[in-house]
């Protein structure tokens, strides 16, 4: 397996929604294949939620990450869709995807250090759209001298700030391929998004986000993953995970007995997230995406004034019918949007037993249409 090493990228000023500035800001990414002489055959990736900038071969560590860089990490998260001769190809394409500002793998973040103090910014990081992620990568683009991407691809939440990036800066991608997300947060997704942030914040360890100089909201953290993990895998799924094995978490309960293989693979799922994740990027992250309204990100009173300057774009949106996180109702509604705009797209429904991980796990049932939308 290929060995690739993450870059970082370094500017001193980021205007954010909030008309803050903010820098110096480090965007730590990767890139794959090789951009061609007409600079032309770029393709941009946006990860998921605990996602990275790995999304193929082997990274051994990432400056900077520390432990957090664990052995699951170590392999790319699409690997079995990226690559030569994969789905998207890298004997073809230049592909190149980042860490989110506000991350906790190698780009400008809560537990990045804040150069007026000396300090991790902790809980003084600025509040975050996804707008300003999405405009943290313009810089390394031009620093890459990409002016347009072939297309632009993401699952799940990288799949809401792929429609945010092809929206505000149309001119700059050609095809867009939305994975199993929405155009706008949810009544439902909010309501667990609350749930998560809760947890977190009524952790005790939490201290308003300034906790790296002591214990971390580990049972916070831990319980936000087990609300939101429930809407990752499907029922069928879950239940082919488990073990037969049935253990007390000691340090988890007092009063209550673990008596299930449920019970134990949901706890085993949350304490394995600590791990590899950061409360406060994780904490960032979910805001953020609880308050997602793309016509309002482009400052827009509809979406037909949202796609009015796409029409040179193609879309391919990929539903997944066991999806619980993003149900399918929310990609239909992002097509309705996109055919009352005139615009060119395709709907696919993958017809799957593992929910919403299925865009991680069964690369045979999205392989073909992404190549056949980006070699057309």
């Amino acid at each position: 397996m290929k060995t690739i090493s993450t870059k970082h990228f370094r500017y001193d000023r980021l205007y954010l929604h909030n008309q803050q500035e903010f820098g110096p800001v480090t965007v730590a990414y990767e890139t794959l294949g090789t951009l061609n002489a007409k600079k032309d055959n770029a393709v941009l990736v946006f990860h998921a939620l605990s996602g990275s900038q790995h999304l193929c071969g082997f990274n051994p560590a990432v400056e900077g990450v520390g432990e957090k860089w664990t052995e699951a990490c170590q392999i790319g998260w699409w690997d079995d869709f990226v690559g030569p001769g994969k789905a998207i190809d890298t004997d073809r394409f230049f592909v190149v995807c980042a860490n989110y500002f506000g991350g906790c793998y190698g780009s400008t973040g809560p537990s990045s250090i804040n150069p007026e103090t000396g300090k991790e910014y902790g809980g003084d990081f600025p509040h975050i759209s996804f707008s300003d992620i999405v405009d943290a990568q313009i810089p390394l683009f031009d620093h890459l001298e990409i002016p347009r991407f072939h297309a632009v691809i993401g699952p799940s939440l990288g799949g809401m700030l792929a429609l945010n990036f092809a929206t505000r800066y149309p001119s700059r991608v050609k095809r867009v391929i939305p994975i199993a997300c929405g155009i706008e947060s949810t009544t439902l997704a909010r309501v667990h998004n609350l749930e998560q942030i809760l947890a977190i914040e009524n952790d005790p360890n939490f201290c308003n986000g300034h906790y790296y100089d002591g214990p971390a909201p580990l049972r916070g953290l831990a319980l936000a993953r087990m609300i939101s993990h429930k809407t990752f895998v499907s029922l069928y799924a879950m239940e082919a995970r488990m073990s037969d094995k049935c253990e007390q978490e000691k340090d988890e309960f007092s009063w209550y007995k673990i008596k299930t293989p449920l019970e134990s693979y949901i706890l085993h799922q949350g304490r394995k997230f600590l791990k590899r994740f950061d409360a406060n990027t994780y904490l960032y992250l979910i805001a953020g995406w609880t308050h997602f309204h793309l016509a309002k990100d482009c400052a827009a009173k509809d979406y037909k004034e949202v796609f009015k300057d796409c029409g040179h774009q193609e879309y391919l949106v990929f539903s997944i019918d066991s999806d619980v996180c993003f149900y399918p109702d929310e990609q239909e509604y992002i097509v309705e949007q996109l055919q009352n705009s005139q615009l060119s797209v395709e709907h696919i429904t993958i017809h799957s037993d593992k929910g919403h991980d299925s865009f991680l796990l069964e690369p045979e049932l999205y392989s073909e249409p992404i190549r056949t939308m980006l070699t057309k």
